[in-house]
């Protein structure tokens, strides 16, 4: 901090990001010099390229295991769940390294690097003959042998890996890059999400249309070998804005703070809290305001944990070294996360519902004419571009007119809540998954009026007929997804938002988990009773009983996720650790923003 505060009174406060901003060495940084939209370009670019990656392998996985590697439909659709499941649950382990060991940028690199080499074996195993099984003959698929099945899913999992360095922290660094303490950066980090969001899409557009037909019509390796291609020139364009990055110090696991905080207030359970907070444990202002941290204040939320600021020995000077003492803000914090657990759970079943838009939704496009004119077929993975299309189209009418409009009469900088956001998105889920039973209600319907239902063969009946749901489906992420991430970076501890991050990717996780675990059941349970919901002739089965048994099951979880909202308190932090000035600077941006409401 000696160079911090001798580079202070050189240049300024003014120039300096008040946020703790540092680069590689340590040093502050002038914010006329790093980060901003001049960093986040680069960083925007990259999540680009990557998604495009990324979607370049799941997009088409279900696909590829049922036609190349031969298994059944709910086989190929668990694995799919499965590695989805590990992919969003990985990145609770890069989020600790990154916040207790290396911080988030070396940890993105190394998980660069291992995602890398993950891509690399998956293009090896769709190129090299003696790594996959041979094509079928007729009705006769020889099975993928241990090795082969070995060698891919082996690539599938060290891209899972890989994923887990990156994804918890690439949007943390590009929401790092805008200063909490500069009102007119913090409004730019407020539509940096959005736009986060809308390169994500761009590359899964990319993805689900050009490499989803290479891999149908071409060749798998070309459809491969292009996003392995595009991670690494992502990666490249990443370290080529290396310079104007700001980053942030690591500083200490949360969970390890979190666990002390518990065990503190376990261990003080019979100490009363005293009425006045100002007796509880904290640092002194000026410790905050040195390292630009926040300073949180004590709250009645949870009060049990306030135990473990009590002052034990009547609060001497050896109190503070003690391991079941911790200052109040440790403990606001870790309230703050345990506030954010059941908006977790609570957005497990809608990643559940979201699952299937890359099992079934898929696999049920296979069963229809895919023609667009002699010669022109749709791969059935390319449906999920108008998710992308609509969701992109959403976003920017989101950002540019929705917000602006209702920010007039709700005062909110973000137009509604966060968690009005989440919940209008699930209600269109539900939608969604309302329209994709009333849709294969009446495919079923045209199967057995024409006999496919025993052949099984292709209905003459277009595949656009499922376009609803899919356009739903690109609402539900205009709404849900975006709007869930931004409220787990914007209500996590500002020390812990790598863990926020990471927490909003696990309900993936668990959501695709839950996905495999409910077919299965669902498909045991209905074949014994004397016809299974899903097999592999999609014709003789009732997924439309499956798709409305997870209508209901959405409906159900809406419910308790309203009267959960309803309850929540946004965070507040301390202003006391901003200077003075910053009242003059929020003066001048409100003014500035004032023509823009």
């Amino acid at each position: 901090m000696a160079a911090g505060s001798l580079a202070m009174e050189k240049g300024g406060s003014d120039e300096y990001a008040q946020d703790g901003s540092v680069d590689l060495r340590g040093n502050p940084v002038l914010r006329s010099k790093r980060g901003g939209w001049t960093a986040c370009y680069f960083i925007v670019v990259y999540e680009l390229f990557e998604r495009m990656a990324y979607y370049g392998i799941s997009a088409n996985l279900v696909i590829y295991l049922t036609d190349k590697l031969h298994q059944g439909t709910v086989e190929a659709s668990n694995n799919v769940t499965n590695w989805s499941g590990t992919v969003f649950l990985t990145p609770l382990l890069g989020a600790f390294i990154a916040d207790a060991y290396l911080g988030r940028f070396w940890t993105f690199v190394a998980g660069s690097a291992i995602y890398f080499m993950g891509m690399v074996l998956l293009t090896l195993s769709v190129s090299l003959p003696a790594l996959k099984p041979p094509p079928c003959d007729g009705s006769v698929c020889p099975p993928a042998s241990a090795l082969q099945l070995g060698f891919f899913f082996a690539g599938l999992y060290i891209v899972a890996f890989g994923t887990g360095g990156t994804k918890p922290n690439i949007s943390t660094i590009g929401a790092d890059q805008f200063d909490e303490f500069d009102p007119q950066e913090k409004m730019h980090k407020i539509s940096f999400f959005n736009w986060w969001m809308f390169s994500i899409y761009v590359g899964i557009l990319f993805s689900s249309t050009v490499l989803v037909y290479l891999q149908d019509n071409v060749s798998w390796s070309i459809g491969y070998g292009i996003p392995t291609l595009g991670l690494l020139i992502s990666i490249a364009i990443f370290l080529f804005g290396i310079k104007l990055y700001r980053h942030k110090l690591p500083q200490g696991s949360p969970l390890t703070r979190m666990v002390k905080v518990v065990a503190a207030a376990l261990w003080k359970w019979r100490l009363p809290v005293p009425a006045d907070a100002k007796e509880l444990h904290e640092l002194e202002l000026e410790v905050y305001a040195s390292t630009r941290k926040f300073r949180m204040d004590s709250t009645d939320a949870m009060r049990f944990l306030n135990k473990a600021a009590v002052k034990e020995d009547g609060g001497g000077e050896s109190s503070p070294a003690k391991w079941s003492l911790c200052t109040v803000t440790e403990v606001e914090e870790t309230k703050q996360v345990f506030k954010l657990l059941p908006v977790n759970v609570l957005m497990f079943v809608p990643c559940t519902l979201n699952a299937q838009t890359h099992t079934l939704f898929i696999k049920q496009g296979t069963t229809l004419d895919r023609h667009m004119g002699p010669h022109f077929q749709v791969p059935p993975a390319a449906l999920t571009a108008f998710i992308t299309l609509t969701t992109l189209v959403a976003v920017v009418v989101y950002d540019r007119l929705f917000v602006k409009a209702v920010r007039r009469y709700t005062k909110n900088p973000r137009g509604i809540t966060l968690l009005k956001r989440m919940g209008i998105g699930m209600v269109m889920q539900i939608l969604s998954m309302a329209t994709a039973s009333v849709v294969e209600n009446r495919r079923l319907a045209y199967a057995r009026r024409h006999g496919l239902d025993v052949t099984g063969g292709q209905l003459p009946l277009t595949i656009f007929v499922l376009l609803p749901q899919f356009v739903l489906m690109g609402l539900v992420d205009a709404f849900l997804a975006v709007g869930k991430i931004e409220f787990f970076y914007d209500q996590a501890p500002e020390s812990m938002k790598s863990l926020g991050t990471a927490l909003s990717l696990t309900a993936y996780g668990i959501g695709n988990i839950i996905s495999t675990f409910v077919l299965s059941v669902v498909t045991r349970v209905t074949r014994e009773r004397g016809k299974a919901w899903v097999t592999n002739n999609l014709n003789a089965s009732n997924l439309d009983y499956y798709y409305a048994f997870l209508a209901v099951l959405g409906a159900i979880n809406l419910l308790v996720f309203v009267a959960f909202s309803v309850k929540y308190r946004y965070k507040t932090e301390s202003t006391e650790t901003i200077d003075i000035s910053m009242g003059l600077q929020a003066e001048r941006a409100k003014l500035q923003l004032e023509p823009m409401a």
